[in-house]
């Protein structure tokens, strides 16, 4: 398989775990809104008024719901520009450091980013980055 082959199967890949990763990343929202639950309702959350939990109790759960689902998708849009990164033959280091990052999210991103990091430590693929040689994709203004 040639390395055009690779890379444009790579990047395929890449916009097929990122959308994985910006769903995944959504989960953190039930503990977001059960934080903000916490918040302002804490009676809904124990039988008696003594029982219910302290208002810190429901920002701690806003904060880290809020922050993990920020970074995971983040982490899923940072996965979908490095698939097109790879069809363009750019931004080098920056796909090489988003491979290392999404080795993060088991068990795919795990596999993509190691794969990804193996590709391109190829010199036939750092060659076609530095070239800028493009894939050979038709566009909308080839056709015409």
């Amino acid at each position: 398989m040639s390395e055009e082959q690779q890379l444009r199967l790579l990047a395929i890949f890449h916009y097929v775990v990122g959308g994985l990763a910006a769903l995944f990343a959504c989960l953190p929202l039930i503990h977001f809104a059960l934080g903000i639950a916490m918040v302002f309702w804490p009676h809904a959350f124990g039988g008696q008024q003594n029982q219910s939990p302290p208002p810190f109790v429901g920002w701690i759960f806003i904060v880290l719901g809020g922050g993990m689902f920020l970074f995971g998708q983040a982490l899923a849009a940072c996965m979908i520009v490095t698939g097109r990164f790879l069809i363009r033959r750019t931004h080098y280091l920056f796909v090489f450091v988003v491979a290392c990052c999404e080795c993060m999210f088991m068990p795919f991103g795990t596999v993509l980013g190691v794969f990804t990091i193996i590709v391109l430590s190829k010199e036939p693929v750092k060659a076609l980055f530095t070239s800028g040689q493009r894939d050979s994709f038709p566009t909308a203004s080839s056709t015409v």
